[in-house]
């Protein structure tokens, strides 16, 4: 017997409004209903406290739901990252969660996934914009505001020099989003204070010891700085100790300022050496699967899915160092 109009009305409509149908509509690789899936976390490396914390929140989160988790570790270069993504596609996991380490090597990862019919959701760094975008080339990013973390930075270093500094900026993985975005907000902030200026920024790559010999180089050519802005605590924790090697007392003849909330960050802060530091927040594994399971539902998931950062200096370090990582 042929169906009426309103019953294929009624099978079209029903049809439009299923993940499957939401996903194509976006030009998306769909993502089915399951009861548990087999995930990939491309990590961009595993040297500070920072992507430890990331990659046990992941894990741990995994675990929780019973989802496998294929985890690999890029060891700070894009180009195994590229490769590791291909792994993933090629072992055909449900999804691929990505922290790209660099912004335009990583985005043909990003499409070779999309081609194999696998979602990807990028955690805590973007891709290049021009190149790939969110909803239409992978899932969304999940992330901090790293312009605004860099503008809070100064916004505080602003305060507590009285407007007057000669900052030292210890610049993070160069070509990466959060370097680049807390460059900008920082920047961005000072170029109204007339007192307030950048003598030397040089990139520390995010790790505490490179930190620690660019610091003490730039310390070198420039013995009159009054302030360090680091992009990461690591950086920051190098930078107090390149001060100290110089006989420079950190947080009293130096200024320190840095983005993370560290544990070592915190107790700089402490012990009076560190002025604050920004948070963001590497716990991603709870957000990250509740937006997998968001997507697989037929959910519209926000193109950028901002994670919530505190802020840490002597007023609450004492108090809330116990949950730091």
């Amino acid at each position: 017997m042929p169906m009426s109009r309103r019953s294929l009305l009624t099978l079209a409509a029903a049809a439009a409004a299923s993940p499957l149908a939401s996903a194509l509509a976006q030009g998306m690789p769909p993502l089915q209903r399951k009861a548990n899936y087999r995930v990939g976390f491309a990590q961009t490396e595993s040297n500070n406290p920072w992507r430890i914390a990331q990659t046990d929140s992941m894990r741990s989160e995994a675990q929780r739901r019973g989802d496998a988790f294929v985890y690999t570790d890029a060891a700070a270069s894009a180009a195994k990252q590229v490769a590791d993504v291909n792994s993933m596609i090629a072992q055909r996991v449900d999804l691929i969660f990505l922290a790209p380490r660099e912004e335009r090597p990583l985005v043909p990862a990003v499409m070779a996934a999309k081609r194999a019919g696998i979602p990807v959701i990028l955690l805590d760094r973007r891709v290049d914009g021009a190149q790939a975008q969110p909803g239409r080339d992978y899932v969304t990013f999940i992330g901090s505001d790293f312009i605004d973390q860099g503008r809070r930075a100064a916004e505080w270093l602003d305060g507590a020099v009285n407007g007057s500094a000669r900052i030292i900026e210890l610049q993070g993985t160069t070509g990466s989003s959060p370097a680049n975005d807390r460059r900008k907000g920082f920047a961005d902030y000072i170029a109204a204070k007339s007192g307030m200026r950048i003598v030397a920024s040089q990139s520390g790559d995010f790790v505490r010891d490179r930190g620690r010999q660019v610091a003490e180089a730039l310390l070198q050519a420039h013995p009159d700085a009054t302030a360090i802005y680091a992009h990461n605590d690591e950086m920051a924790v190098g930078a107090i100790a390149a001060l100290e090697a110089r006989g420079r007392r950190p947080g009293q003849d130096v200024t320190v300022v840095s983005i993370d909330g560290t544990r070592s960050a915190l107790q700089a802060i402490i012990d009076g050496k560190m002025g604050a530091t920004v948070e963001s927040n590497p716990r991603f594994g709870p957000k990250a699967f509740e937006t997998l399971d968001r997507y697989a539902a037929g959910e519209t998931v926000e193109h950028w899915v901002k994670v919530p950062d505190r802020f840490f200096d002597r007023n609450n370090a004492a108090q809330l160092i116990g949950d730091a990582y």
